[in-house]
């Protein structure tokens, strides 16, 4: 099972989103975390991966030799992008 740290920026935009939207990300999260790469989609042309939770996104990194999901963003899919 993979461990979950959330990066600085995205800390500060989960404590922003509504209560019920921090559950599902960290509901997400949890699935993420024992089968990480069966809930997420690659970013085209990076390195990283998108986690959909309704209408909002997380960016994720992943360590497999550290078994680590960095989320680096967390917010709605309208500005997650930019």
């Amino acid at each position: 099972m993979y461990s979950v740290e959330f990066s600085e920026t995205a800390e500060k935009e989960f404590n922003k989103l509504e209560e019920n939207v921090q559950f599902r990300v960290v509901n997400v999260m949890e699935r993420i975390r024992i089968r990480p790469y069966h809930f997420i989609k690659r970013k085209e042309g990076t390195s990283y991966f998108i986690a959909r939770i309704g209408g909002h996104r997380a960016i994720l990194s992943i360590d497999d030799v550290r078994k680590t999901i960095f989320v680096l963003e967390v917010g709605h899919r309208k500005n997650i992008y930019d």
